[in-house]
């Protein structure tokens, strides 16, 4: 046996170690990673946003699982959101998990925002997205505000103006 058939053994004896639940959850944050980085190759950002705003409920949307919106769910999706980033051959940069992870977040009922921020680095312009929250980084470092300068509003669902 070849080291890669041997990690992806460790890969999966790792996944099968999961309880049903969390298996359901790294699979659909799979599913989100991989259809937000098709569709923004495919479709562009604006499209893609869209569709995952038709696609998801609005934060204000009534959903059975709005009760279930917790920190610790937060939490369980996060973790199943970085758990996919690890183990996957793909290689999502960082606007692809922030949309997988934004539309996982919705439709559990989670008000939270995508964000694309700004800064001229070393190597000239550079962008970097994240969501949010409350105002609380969920899927990078805490201080990101410090190093990129975020645009105005957050990208959220489709409302005044943006259609």
């Amino acid at each position: 046996m070849n080291r890669t058939q041997a990690s992806w053994r460790e890969r999966w004896r790792k996944f099968r170690a999961h309880t049903p639940g969390q298996r359901a959850l790294i699979l659909r944050a799979a599913r989100n990673e991989c259809l937000a980085l098709a569709g923004l190759r495919l479709l562009g950002f604006r499209r893609c946003k869209r569709l995952i705003e038709r696609f998801s409920l609005s934060p204000q949307g009534h959903n059975s699982s709005v009760e279930c919106a917790t920190p610790e769910r937060a939490i369980q999706m996060i973790r199943a959101a970085q758990s996919v980033e690890r183990n996957l051959p793909l290689r999502p940069n960082c606007l692809e998990r922030s949309l997988a992870l934004w539309w996982m977040l919705r439709r559990e009922g989670f008000p939270a925002e995508l964000h694309i921020g700004a800064r001229q680095g070393p190597q000239g312009f550079e962008a970097h997205a994240w969501v949010e929250d409350g105002g609380r980084v969920l899927n990078d470092s805490p201080d990101v505000h410090r190093h990129y300068a975020r645009f105005d509003a957050p990208i959220a669902a489709a409302g005044a103006g943006s259609r």
